[in-house]
C-alpha cells in the first residue's frame, strides 16, 4: 500500500531535525578543527587545547545523528539514497574518508604518544580533514539543490522508475564531477566552513574558562560571521544561473521573507550578543540562525529530495515500512535520547566546564 503524503512528510521533517542536530553538534566539532589550523597568537596551544577539551569527551557520539539520517533515507525513501550514492559517490567517498582520518587522527593525537612530532603530524590530519569534510558536504548540499545531480540521474537513467541503464555517450566527468564541481556548489562548501567555523567559535566562546582566551574565540566569531555573510551572499547571487529552483524558492515563495527576517534576527542577535559578551545568547542565536538557513534550503527544495525529479512521495517505501520504522525510530528514541542527555550532563554541565584539564574529563 503507497505511503500517504502526510506520513511520508513526516519522516522527511524527522531526517531534517536529525540532520540540523548534526549540523549543530558534529558540526560545531568541525568547526573546533578549524581553529585548531587556524590557531594562532601567543595562545595558540592554549586554543588547540581548548578545541580539543571541548570536543574530546562527546565528539563520536554526535554522529549518531548523521546515522539516523542514512538509515531514515536508504530505509524510507529508497530510490533517492540509490540515486545520491550513484551520482555523488566521489564526494561521498571523499566525505567518508575525510570523517575517519579526522576521528582517527583527534584519537591519535589525544591519547598516543606525547612526543611533540607524532602529535603535530595528527594534529595537522585532524585539522585539515576538518575542514576539508564539511567543504565536501556543502558541495553535496549545492548539487542537489542546484537540480543538477537530479538530471545527471536522468542521463544516466536512474530517475524515479529508472533501472540503471548508463547511457554510452555520456562522459563520465559529465555524469559523475561537473554536477557537484560547480561555482555555486564551491561556494556553497565556503559558506559550510564559515557556518561551522562561526558555530564552533559561539560555542568556544562559553566553554573557555580563561578571559583571553574568550576574546580570542570572540573576534573568531565575529570573522566566521563576515564570511557567512560574504558567502551566503555570494551563492544567492549565482543561484539564479546555477540553481534556478533554489533561487525561485528562496526569494519568489510566499514564505521566503518571514524566513530571511527570521534568519535575520538570529543573525543580528547573536553578533549583538557576542558585542556585548552575553555568551549563552550568543550561542542560541548562532544556532537558531544555522537553523534557519538549514530550514530554508530544505523549504526552497521540497517536495523534492533530488529534483527535479525524486519526491518525497514518489521515492517513499510502501506505507508498512515507514509505519514500522517510525515505530522502531520511538523505541530507539527511548534508549537513545535519555542517554545522550546523561552524557551532555556529565560532560557539558557547568561544574564539569569549572574543572580544570587535570580533572579528566576529556583528552589533554
Amino acid at each position: 500500500m503507497p505511503a500517504s503524503p502526510a506520513l511520508s512528510l513526516s519522516v522527511a521533517l524527522i531526517a531534517l531535525v536529525a540532520l540540523d542536530a548534526y549540523v549543530l553538534l558534529a558540526g560545531a566539532d568541525f568547526g573546533g578543527g578549524v581553529w585548531d589550523l587556524f590557531a594562532t597568537g601567543p595562545r595558540r596551544d592554549a586554543q588547540r587545547a581548548l578545541v580539543s577539551e571541548a570536543i574530546g569527551p562527546i565528539w563520536e557520539a554526535n554522529h549518531v545523528w548523521l546515522i539516523l539520517v542514512v538509515v531514515l533515507l536508504f530505509t524510507c525513501f529508497p530510490p533517492a539514497f540509490s540515486g545520491l550514492a550513484i551520482a555523488l559517490h566521489i564526494p561521498l567517498t571523499l566525505m567518508l574518508i575525510g570523517i575517519v582520518l579526522r576521528g582517527s587522527a583527534f584519537a591519535f593525537r589525544n591519547y598516543g604518544t606525547a612526543a611533540d612530532a607524532p602529535q603535530r603530524r595528527w594534529g595537522r590530519v585532524f585539522a585539515i580533514a576538518s575542514v576539508l569534510t564539511p567543504f565536501v558536504l556543502g558541495m553535496c548540499i549545492g548539487a542537489i539543490a542546484s537540480g543538477r545531480v537530479g538530471l545527471a540521474l536522468q542521463r544516466v537513467g536512474q530517475g524515479a522508475g529508472g533501472r540503471g541503464a548508463v547511457n554510452a555517450r555520456e562522459s563520465f566527468w559529465a555524469l559523475f564531477v561537473a554536477p557537484w564541481l560547480t561555482p555555486f556548489t564551491i561556494l556553497v562548501g565556503l559558506m559550510t566552513i564559515a557556518l561551522f567555523a562561526f558555530l564552533a567559535a559561539v560555542y568556544l566562546t562559553v566553554e573557555a574558562r580563561d578571559s583571553e582566551l574568550r576574546e580570542d574565540f570572540r573576534m573568531r566569531a565575529l570573522a566566521a560571521a563576515l564570511a557567512v555573510f560574504v558567502t551566503a551572499f555570494g551563492a544567492l547571487l549565482l543561484s539564479p544561473s546555477l540553481a534556478p529552483r533554489m533561487s525561485e524558492g528562496l526569494i519568489a515563495s510566499r514564505w521566503a521573507l518571514p524566513l530571511h527576517l527570521l534568519t535575520g534576527v538570529a543573525a543580528i542577535g547573536a553578533i549583538g550578543a557576542l558585542w556585548t559578551r552575553r555568551w549563552h545568547l550568543a550561542r542560541i542565536s548562532a544556532a537558531a540562525q544555522v537553523s534557519f538557513i538549514l530550514f530554508g534550503w530544505a523549504a526552497a527544495q521540497a517536495p523534492y529530495i533530488v529534483p527535479p525529479n525524486l519526491t518525497l512521495q514518489n521515492t517513499a517505501a510502501p506505507r508498512r515500512t515507514l509505519v514500522l520504522f517510525l515505530v522502531v525510530l520511538l523505541a530507539g528514541a527511548i534508549v537513545l535520547l535519555p542517554s545522550l542527555a546523561y552524557l551532555f550532563r556529565v560532560f557539558k554541565s557547568s561544574e564539569a566546564l569549572r574543572a580544570g584539564p587535570g580533572d579528566g574529563l576529556g583528552p589533554h
